[in-house]
């Protein structure tokens, strides 16, 4: 799911939000919530878990697809939580035995991603130790959204307006929806210095 950008973009780019690359499409495309979303995740989830479920914590549905009635771009986001970086080496090893191809962590500390040919429900896959602060963000806004239907709505339709403004323009469509994120971790108790980091990255 990715375009070249600098490392600081990338770091609020998946840390922030969905990973916003997506992984089969060179554009950004929004669409309507999809039912099916969560059927996916648990078909991607169940393929994935035998084969780490000895050293994993769990795996998360991340992103906007997991936002019940949130637009969003039709890929999943799987985040593998781990206890500690201990796993990580065997995890990467059983992965591998998946088909999944290790990246490395993009210049995102302790956030490592997966790639696979086997793209089918289209996905992204990551490894996160369970202290992460990659992991922490994920979940705070997944967990805020989930439980306030009035922001699924207002970012839902930021997005859909910012994908037919920037549709070739990933940049300029994630500079677009930062200060709506920023101001949902802000309520999540995320500190001043941490949230201007994200904005200035993300205006780099």
């Amino acid at each position: 799911m990715y375009e070249c950008r600098t490392a600081a973009r990338r770091w609020v780019e998946f840390t922030i939000e969905d990973m916003d690359r997506p992984a089969v499409r060179s554009f950004v495309e929004v669409v309507e919530y999809n039912p099916e979303w969560p059927d996916h995740f648990d078909e991607l989830r169940d393929r994935i878990w035998p084969a780490v479920r000895d050293v994993a914590a769990a795996i998360e549905h991340v992103g906007s697809t997991a936002v019940a009635g949130m637009a969003a771009k039709p890929v999943i986001d799987l985040d593998i939580v781990i206890p500690s970086r201990a796993e990580l080496a065997v995890v990467i090893t059983r992965l591998a035995g998946l088909g999944y191809e290790h990246r490395g962590n993009l210049e995102i500390e302790d956030r490592e991603a997966f790639q696979t040919l086997r793209n089918q429900p289209p996905h992204n896959l990551y490894v996160c130790p369970r202290e992460s602060i990659a992991l922490r963000n994920h979940l705070a806004l997944r967990d805020h959204l989930r439980g306030h239907p009035e922001d699924v709505l207002a970012y839902s339709n930021l997005k859909k307006e910012l994908a037919v403004l920037f549709s070739h323009d990933i940049d300029r469509y994630v500079e677009g929806k930062t200060e709506f994120i920023l101001a949902i971790l802000a309520q999540q108790g995320f500190s001043t210095d941490r949230l201007e980091a994200i904005r200035r990255a993300n205006r780099a």
